[in-house]
């Protein structure tokens, strides 16, 4: 049995109820403070329509700053592994196509 409670918390000015452990809260609310702020940043600055893209294009676009942050690629030798350097790619590619877009 879990103790988990369920957390109200709002993106886009949309509700959800999250189940969140004891002890979690606040870093479950700063972390939807942060994915509405994003997600809101990616809205206002260009032509994306609907919470749907929005948000994929936010997640995108947070995968590639920790991807880029975090050096992965020190951590893990001097070339990345196959599969992590292709998600590299892919993501890369629908941020430039995702770029276009907006202008």
């Amino acid at each position: 049995m879990t103790d988990a409670q369920p957390i109200n918390i709002s993106i886009l000015d949309k509700d959800y109820k999250v189940a969140c452990p004891p002890g979690e809260q606040s870093a479950l609310l700063e972390s939807a403070r942060f994915l509405d702020s994003k997600m809101r940043e990616v809205r206002d600055n260009g032509n994306i329509l609907g919470s749907e893209r929005i948000a994929v294009i936010t997640a995108l676009n947070m995968a590639n700053d920790l991807l880029k942050s975090s050096n992965v690629d020190k951590e893990l030798g001097k070339e990345l592994p196959p599969r992590l350097k292709d998600l590299e790619n892919k993501i890369s590619r629908v941020l430039e196509k995702a770029r276009q877009l907006e202008i």
